[in-house]
């Protein structure tokens, strides 16, 4: 849907206009979608554990945070979460939302009065009730989601006391977490150009039998930019080499001695810690502009994804990761109008892949289709970027965070901070594209052949 200008060319529809006609597309391209308003803005979200199973649906945990405006304090918030089940939610159902209101399938469960605002929020895979926060200090702070106490936010109340303060920064660290997939190590990257790994092992299978004995043999007062107080765990190691702010970090999912960090030095840099504190591997120019977001192929530990200020996603193969001094991606997405803020492979299917971006779009990509695409591509111009195979539309201003649930495949959870557009707070939105939309072609063919087939015998 494009309008023609004055001067005879065409320029994309509003936020409005885009909005509403994605919203009339929600009975067919969606299997479920719940609407959740949000009172204050949250810049991230994750999937919990799952809890209970049931015949149409299931109850798993959320998290996420209200960034407030001081009236209150800033939190981060347990909520539990109804998903329902693939092909149960009807058609004309799932469009029916007031973008006002809350969604009856998201209830909050538990309040933690947070000490300072919430930036990121990134739970231990092998056990997804320890979660690390960021905010606008050095330090990263752990909590036991279950053993921490429900609180009230009224003005003027106490911080809630995080199970574990990790230190080593020697600068604010905002964004950049990540929480390791085979060792309960943490990561984290700031704006003292560094990248700083913890492990917790010693203090996971404590945290909830006996919080007050959960101080390392290197605890001590925790950094004096703090916000918080607490138990505190010194780093396993510093890593130097990225000449700006890092602004993600990853593991690799096959080594935790493994990871890798983006920054605004438009750096992506591989590191092992087994060899030193020294870049593994630097690659100049990723990107023409900052990197944001990073993430490593959990199914294929060769393919790594950067998104950037330059409105793109690089996919690198690690294999071969420069040409002439600097970053040689083996394909460049290119579908968003604005910054790329969050980069996330499916746990479902090593090809596929999710994007968000300031423009409010959240694109899904296949980078196996691209070859396949190209024959449709030569017969007619192309109608959308080459892997792109799905867009949400339904945020109305940037998406800062989203993810996958590996409990549920292509069920997404994704925010957007609509400050911008609607004057405050933001939307959560918890969906699944239509399973037409993602299974092979040759399967839905013959699905289809058998619905023609049960209708010619019934009429």
């Amino acid at each position: 849907m494009k309008e023609k200008t004055e001067k005879g060319g065409e320029h994309p529809p509003s936020v409005d206009e885009r909005y509403t006609q994605w919203k009339s597309l929600v009975p067919v391209l969606y299997d479920w979608l719940a609407n959740h308003n949000l009172l204050w803005p949250s810049l991230s979200c994750r999937w919990g554990p799952q809890f209970e199973q049931a015949t149409y649906k299931n109850r798993q945990r959320l998290y996420l945070s209200e960034q407030t405006d001081g009236s209150v304090p800033n939190t981060l918030v347990i909520a539990n979460c109804e998903v329902v089940k693939p092909r149960v939610a009807a058609a004309q159902h799932i469009s029916q939302f007031n973008e006002e209101a809350r969604s009856p399938f998201v209830k909050k469960f538990k309040t933690i009065i947070h000490p300072g605002e919430v930036n990121r929020i990134r739970e231990l895979p092998q056990d997804s009730k320890i979660v690390a926060t960021h905010t606008d200090s050095p330090d990263v702070l752990i909590w036991d989601i279950e053993s921490q106490p429900n609180r009230h936010a009224t003005l003027g109340v106490n911080n809630s006391q995080p199970d574990l303060i990790l230190t080593g920064h020697q600068d604010n660290a905002e964004f950049a977490l990540a929480m390791c997939p085979s060792e309960p190590f943490v990561l984290s990257g700031g704006k003292d150009k560094s990248v700083v790994l913890w492990s917790i092992h010693d203090h996971v299978s404590t945290l909830a039998a006996d919080q007050g004995d959960t101080k390392s043999p290197g605890s001590g007062a925790s950094n004096p930019k703090s916000s918080a107080e607490g138990p505190t765990v010194q780093a396993r190691g510093i890593f130097q080499g990225h000449d700006d702010t890092v602004e993600d970090v990853q593991f690799c999912p096959s080594s935790a001695q493994e990871f890798c960090s983006v920054g605004d030095d438009s750096c992506l840099i591989l590191w092992d810690a087994r060899t030193g504190s020294s870049p593994a591997v630097k690659v100049e120019k990723a990107h023409n502009a900052d990197l944001h977001c990073v993430d490593w192929n959990p199914h294929d530990v060769n393919y790594i994804l950067t998104g950037s200020a330059d409105n793109t996603v690089h996919m690198f193969d690690r294999r071969n990761l420069t040409s002439g001094g600097v970053g040689s991606p083996i394909h460049i997405f290119e579908g968003h109008s604005a910054a790329v803020l969050c980069v996330q492979w499916s746990p479902d299917k090593s090809s596929v892949f999710g994007s968000s971006a300031e423009d409010g779009i959240l694109n899904i990509w296949d980078h196996e289709r691209i070859g396949k695409m190209k024959e449709a591509v030569d017969r007619k111009a192309p109608t959308s970027p080459p892997g792109l195979f799905f867009r949400h539309a339904g945020h109305r201003d940037k998406v800062v965070d989203f993810h996958w649930n590996v409990s549920d495949p292509w069920t997404i959870v994704s925010v957007s901070d609509d400050g911008e557009s609607t004057g405050g707070g933001g939307t959560l939105q918890i969906w699944r594209m239509i399973d037409l939309i993602y299974r092979p072609e040759d399967e839905v063919l013959n699905e289809l052949d058998k619905f023609k087939s049960h209708l010619l015998t019934c009429s």
